[in-house]
């Protein structure tokens, strides 16, 4: 595996590009406040901007690592708007393995647009980095996330019990998928 850091990416109507800390009112008030995008993710909906500066202020010093991926997801018509998020971290470094994350603002949900930034991260993470192995995780209770994985070409290995705390600090179940090198 090949570590090149998060570098921009275009797929046909979109723009994924490295945060800034000028995305802290987009990413406020497009995803991360929204207790409807959190639900099934692992951390609350953020309670100010200055929250999500915070975080952002983490996520761009990270920059300066190669082994940090995580992307802001901006339509080509408005590259300073982003939209959501798309994230690798490595899972396994000897497996040659990665795991994505991602959130989606409600207002752009089943338009496409989150499998459109999946499938130009999968070809990334493939063909640039050279991984083996891509996994996704999901809620039990989010099975449009799912849906996103499965049409990305990722195969459902199982359920994973009691493996995760939700955004509320309850233990849950979670879906695992995974796409291989040998798959594509």
């Amino acid at each position: 595996m090949k570590h090149l850091g998060t570098k921009e990416l275009e797929s046909d109507r979109l723009i994924l590009r490295r945060f800034t800390l000028a995305d802290a009112k987009a990413m406020y008030h497009n995803w991360a406040s929204d207790d409807e995008v959190t639900r099934y993710l692992t951390w609350p909906s953020h309670a100010s901007q200055d929250v999500t500066a915070e975080i952002l202020q983490i996520w761009v010093k990270g920059y300066d690592e190669t082994t940090t991926y995580s992307w802001a997801i901006c339509l080509k018509s408005d590259p300073d708007h982003p939209i959501g998020s798309i994230a690798l971290g490595i899972n396994d470094e000897r497996l040659e393995a990665m795991e994505i994350g991602y959130a989606l603002g409600k207002a752009w949900w089943r338009q496409g647009f989150m499998s459109e930034a999946f499938e130009r991260l999968i070809k990334f993470a493939f063909e640039e980095l050279e991984i083996n192995r891509l996994v996704g995780h999901h809620s039990v209770e989010n099975p449009n996330s799912g849906l996103v994985m499965e049409k990305c070409g990722m195969q459902y290995e199982g359920r994973i019990r009691q493996s995760a705390f939700d955004n509320q600090g309850k233990l849950i179940d979670l879906f695992q998928y995974s796409l291989l090198a040998s798959d594509l």
